[in-house]
C-alpha cells in the first residue's frame, strides 16, 4: 500500500512554490486562495515540517520545501509527459514537436498544409520553446536552430536537417550603410536572452556594427516586427524572414552567414523514432532545401 498525498496538495504546493504566491497559484489551478491555503497546509501537518515560510509579502521554500518541491516538480512532469503520450496514442498517429514560437508561426504552420497532403493521417502537435527555456515537454523531436545562441544539444543523436543563415534585416528605408568591415545604424535591436548572438555574428563574418543606440526586445517575432517597423536592424534567421524578403519587407545589406547543417532536430531518448516522425523529418528536410 503508498502512502502518498492527495495529488491536489501536491499540485497545490508545487503551483505555490513555482509561483511564490498562493493567491497566483489559485488563479493558476482555478481553485480558491482558502482552498489552495489549506492544501499546502494540510500537506505541511502531515508531513510534520514546514514547507514555506513568509518573506514579505510572498512565500519563500525552507530548506525541506526546496528539497521536496524538486521532487514534486520531476514527478508532476513526468506524469504530464506519460499521459501526454497516452492520449496521443488513444488520438491517432501522432507527433508531438517542440520548436520555437516564431519558427512556429513565420515558417512551420504557413507550410504545414503541405505536409497533412502526403500524410493526412498524422497529425503534428506544437510545443513551444523559447530562448529563454528550452523545454522538451515530452516531444517526439525538438528543432535546433539558433546556431548563434548555443550549440546543437546532444550532437551524437542530433539529426541534421540542412544549413542555417544569419544575417541583418532591416526595413528597405531605414538608413543603414557598409563602410568597409563596419556596418553603421542608428539603433541595434537585442534579443534580450540572447545578447551575446550580435558579438556571435561579429566573429563569424568578421563584420563590426557600429549603432548609437540598443533596443531590447524578449521574442524573435517582436525582434523582426520592430525591423519590419523601422525601429532598427535586426539579427535573424533566413528562414525566418524569408517570406519579407521575397516581398520586400525587408532587405538584407550584407547578406547572410551560413553555418552547414545548423537545423538539427534532437529525437526524445525514452522511445524509438515512429515512421510518422521519420515522415516528417523527411518532410521538412525536402522543405529546407527546396526553400534553400
Amino acid at each position: 500500500m503508498r502512502h502518498l498525498p492527495p495529488l491536489s496538495s501536491l499540485r497545490a504546493f508545487e503551483a505555490a512554490a513555482r509561483l511564490g504566491s498562493v493567491t497566483r497559484a489559485a488563479d493558476e489551478l482555478g481553485r480558491t486562495h482558502g482552498a489552495v491555503s489549506r492544501q499546502v497546509r494540510a500537506l505541511q501537518e502531515q508531513a510534520g515540517t514546514a514547507l514555506f515560510e513568509k518573506a514579505g509579502t510572498g512565500l519563500r521554500l525552507t530548506p525541506a520545501g526546496e528539497a521536496f518541491r524538486t521532487v514534486v516538480a520531476g514527478v508532476l512532469d513526468d506524469l504530464e509527459r506519460g499521459y501526454r503520450r497516452l492520449r496521443d496514442a488513444g488520438q491517432g498517429t501522432t507527433i508531438h514537436l517542440a520548436c520555437g514560437a516564431t519558427f512556429a508561426m513565420r515558417w512551420l504552420v504557413p507550410r504545414l498544409s503541405g505536409f497533412y497532403r502526403e500524410r493526412p493521417t498524422v497529425q503534428v502537435r506544437l510545443s513551444m520553446t523559447s530562448a529563454r527555456e528550452i523545454r522538451d515537454d515530452g516531444a517526439d523531436l525538438v528543432l535546433s536552430w539558433d546556431r548563434l545562441a548555443r550549440p546543437i544539444r546532444d550532437e551524437a543523436r542530433a539529426i541534421r536537417l540542412g544549413d542555417v543563415a544569419f544575417g541583418v534585416v532591416c526595413a528597405p528605408d531605414y538608413p543603414v550603410r557598409a563602410e568597409g568591415g563596419r556596418l553603421v545604424a542608428g539603433t541595434r535591436i537585442l534579443h534580450e536572452y540572447t545578447p551575446h548572438s550580435w558579438p556571435a555574428w561579429e566573429a563569424a563574418t568578421g563584420r563590426q556594427v557600429a549603432a548609437e543606440r540598443d533596443t531590447a526586445f524578449p521574442h524573435n517575432g517582436l525582434c523582426i516586427e520592430a525591423a519590419l517597423s523601422g525601429l532598427g536592424i535586426a539579427l535573424v534567421e533566413q528562414v525566418l524572414v524569408r517570406d519579407d524578403l521575397a516581398a520586400g519587407r525587408l532587405v538584407a545589406p550584407c547578406g547572410f552567414h551560413r553555418f552547414p547543417d545548423g537545423f538539427a532536430a534532437i529525437p526524445a531518448t525514452d522511445r524509438p523514432l515512429s515512421p510518422a516522425a521519420s515522415a516528417f523529418l523527411d518532410w521538412l528536410r525536402r522543405m529546407l532545401a527546396e526553400e534553400a
